[in-house]
């Protein structure tokens, strides 16, 4: 049986981020994906000239269709940009009982703002307490704790602070910190686990947020541990971004297919 993956995010028109990021990589994890789009943009390499948000009775809509249907063993959020749009995707996965991860996407990498700032309550009271895990960047776990992150034991104080008043398990990720590692911190159960890897000179970073989450969400939907599924995602994630490519005049496309290439021998 082909075990299922649902991605509920906004679309990347240059691909490389958002749901297509997110397709490609359950894909690879070798899972079936469906996809749910919140918002259009119409973005490339360089920057966002726009969104159009989907009404989010059209959202619930598409949610309806697939999981009264195909249903999904998981699913991930990634840019859901407005309150109604989080109250309609947080009800439907309670109502089909749904466990997800939620990559809380706000800001692009050039800098466009994928999450209204009305919605970042909405957010924090509906979405995350149903939540098998959250995946919040520097900034964003900044934003959701209102605490200053300025080094690793910073990390770890906003890690169990989240735990503890969300309820879920909390990655901090650590790529928009400083060292030779990007160590990311997890707080689950009220333990604290440690996830390093060596970080990566390139600007051919785009989608790494939604590549990750993706990733550890393939891994839940096969039926593994959280753990061993958040340390295989960053295994991949590490090798996308290994061989990744120049797209465009701006930040660059990951490579999810880099395992294919390697096992029919072109590299």
């Amino acid at each position: 049986m082909i075990r299922r993956a649902m991605t509920v995010a906004g679309s990347d028109s240059g691909g490389g981020a958002g749901l297509q990021a997110d397709l490609k990589t359950f894909t690879a994890m070798g899972v079936s994906g469906s996809s749910i789009i919140t918002a259009l943009t119409a973005q490339n390499s360089l920057e966002v000239r726009g969104i159009f948000e989907v009404p989010p009775s059209f959202v619930e809509l598409q949610m309806d269709a697939v999981l009264s249907d195909i249903g999904t063993d998981a699913a991930k959020t990634g840019m859901l940009y407005s309150a109604d749009i989080i109250k309609v995707v947080s009800g439907k996965f309670r109502e089909y009982s749904v466990p997800y991860v939620v990559d809380p996407v706000m800001i692009s990498k050039s800098g466009s703002r994928l999450l209204r700032k009305d919605a970042v309550d909405e957010m924090i009271s509906s979405l995350l307490p149903g939540a098998v895990l959250i995946t919040p960047n520097i900034p964003e776990a900044e934003t959701l704790s209102s605490v200053k992150i300025s080094n690793q034991e910073d990390a770890v104080r906003v890690a169990e602070k989240l735990h503890n008043t969300i309820g879920c398990a909390v990655l901090v990720k650590g790529g928009h910190s400083q060292g030779e590692n990007s160590i990311d911190i997890l707080c689950r159960d009220g333990k604290i686990s440690t996830f390093s890897s060596r970080r990566i000179n390139t600007e051919n970073t785009h989608g790494t947020g939604d590549t990750l989450s993706a990733a550890i969400t393939s891994c839940l939907a096969l039926g593994l541990d959280m753990g061993i599924s958040i340390r295989e995602a960053k295994a991949f994630l590490d090798g996308a971004i290994k061989n990744s490519f120049s797209s465009g005049k701006g930040f660059g496309s990951l490579n999810h297919f880099w395992r294919n290439k390697r096992e029919i021998g072109i590299e």
